[in-house]
């Protein structure tokens, strides 16, 4: 390799996390009695080295590993993203409920690694590369999702998603030995080259291939019909990781989604546009319809989550400046409103009593105003009522969808919106116009790390909201060095 093709400022952000996540297991190791706050004071500070590391690279594009992984602003926007993301996770685990079992350094390395195979997804621009990021990523969350090991439901959480996540991994497998079968490489670049020239339809294993990758990619994105594990992993596993799922995973799914898409962009025929046409209107269409029948608010935000995965569809359908920059928009913004919204939950529930049901939230208002004011401010965002982030993030991509000709989406994207305005309002009618059935509320501990990072997460909503053209501004820019 020489010097331009490896470079290690291009690798980083995966570099800084990888030895931050040995350094806690190591540090757990030998100091079993350190102060858990000291090692996530450790974590976060590592957090934001990574940070400022993703920033080096935002207007000079690197390589590294033979051209396997590049830095630019793509990698460096998603990267960032990831880690505000798994930093509000690690102050929403700083809860009554998750700390006797949340806050060892197994569990802060396991945030870690899993953050590093996000960045190393958005990074790759090698179907191998994304492969190993996403598996880095999936083995973590595996673990996690199953770390409350005294709740049946948790184990049941961990397994199915283990399970599952094994059988899209291998569709995964075998898209990428199709593909690298009939292009003779696993470079996006050189699989761009070949459907230029020879289409996707050009052969049925690249396109049996390409299917594969999408039900890889699919499953991380939780899009119908591969979207069944969502709700019981969100329910079962503690509340900051069905957060961190929701937001990081989805994220760098889409992240590596993109990295393929781009590829594939450069075909003039339609094939491809027709199957995620599809997946898209039936993944908003049944996930806000089954969400309108969830008493559990866990539940209620996985089959959201699958909703709003259909609507950044849209923008990688519409495969122009604005969708990617509306993408990035959404995702930045659909972190703030997850993790706030699960943060309300971390906040309210304590040892005895979690605060996961409607009735659950029932006069909320009159006995814990911040977090019925702070949860009201996200379903409206997730809704998408002006002036949060939530309006502007689905006016720019509804607008991509428009411009690219996608009208009919679009429209069934504006109807399901007002569907779910249903259940997000109903969540706000509980909290403000129910009498509380029970004093639980009120005898529930004040939790300052959780509340500070639901501060942030109204504060990041609001912000987007009002001003969001400069960032989209930023996106825009760097959307246009993808294309």
């Amino acid at each position: 390799m020489n010097g331009f093709e490896f470079d290690w400022i291009a690798i980083a952000p995966f570099l800084i996390l990888s030895v931050l996540g040995f350094a806690v297991v190591v540090l757990g190791i030998s100091f079993p009695k350190m102060y858990r706050g000291t090692l996530g004071t450790i974590v976060l500070v590592g957090f934001a080295v990574a940070f400022l590391a993703s920033l080096q690279s935002w207007d000079d594009a690197r390589l590294a590993f033979g051209g396997m992984i590049t830095a630019d602003k793509f990698s460096s926007a998603f990267s960032c993203i990831f880690i505000l993301g798994a930093t509000l996770t690690i102050g929403l685990s700083i809860n009554q409920v998750e700390e006797k079992y949340l806050l060892y350094s197994d569990y802060f390395a396991l945030v870690v690694f899993a953050t590093a195979g996000m960045t190393l997804m958005a990074s790759g621009t090698n179907l191998l590369t994304l492969f190993l990021g996403l598996e880095t990523l999936s083995i973590a969350l595996y673990v996690l999702a199953g770390f409350r090991r005294s709740n049946e439901f948790a184990l049941e959480a961990s397994f199915k998603y283990f399970l599952l996540g094994a059988f899209a991994s291998g569709f995964l497998l075998y898209g990428i030995a199709l593909i690298y079968g009939i292009t003779g490489s696993t470079d996006l670049t050189k699989i761009s080259a070949y459907v230029s020239s020879e289409g996707i339809l050009g052969s049925k294993m690249f396109f049996a291939g390409f299917l594969l990758l999408l039900v890889g990619f699919g499953f991380k994105i939780s899009v119908f019909p591969f979207h069944l594990w969502a709700p019981d992993v969100y329910q079962g596993a503690p509340t900051p990781i069905s957060a961190f799922m929701a937001t990081g995973s989805k994220a760098a799914g889409f992240a590596a989604l993109m990295r393929f898409m781009i590829a594939m962009q450069s075909t003039t025929q339609s094939g491809w546009q027709d199957i995620i046409w599809v997946i898209a209107a039936a993944t908003m269409i049944l996930g806000n319809v089954i969400a309108l029948r969830q008493s559990n608010v866990k539940r209620m935000l996985a089959y959201s989550s699958i909703a709003h995965a259909g609507y950044i569809l849209i923008g990688v359908l519409a495969g122009n400046t604005i969708g990617s920059s509306g993408i990035i928009f959404y995702l930045l913004t659909y972190t703030f409103m997850n993790i706030g919204a699960f943060g309300v939950i971390s906040y309210l529930s304590t040892a005895e009593h979690e605060f996961i049901t409607l009735s659950d939230f029932r006069g909320l208002a009159s006995s814990r105003p911040f977090a019925a004011i702070a949860m009201a401010a996200f379903m409206f965002s997730l809704a998408g009522i002006p002036p949060l982030a939530g309006f502007m993030a689905k006016f720019y991509l509804f607008s991509a969808g428009v411009k690219a000709g996608y009208v009919w989406l679009v429209i069934i994207a504006v109807v399901t919106s007002m569907i779910s305005l249903y259940y997000y309002l109903g969540l706000v009618v509980q909290m403000f116009m129910r009498d509380k059935e029970a004093d639980v509320a009120a005898t529930a501990p004040l939790q300052p790390a959780v509340m500070i990072a639901i501060s942030i997460a109204m504060l990041a909503i609001l912000i987007l909201g009002i001003f969001p053209s400069r960032w989209v501004s930023l996106f825009q820019d760097l959307a246009r060095s993808l294309m």
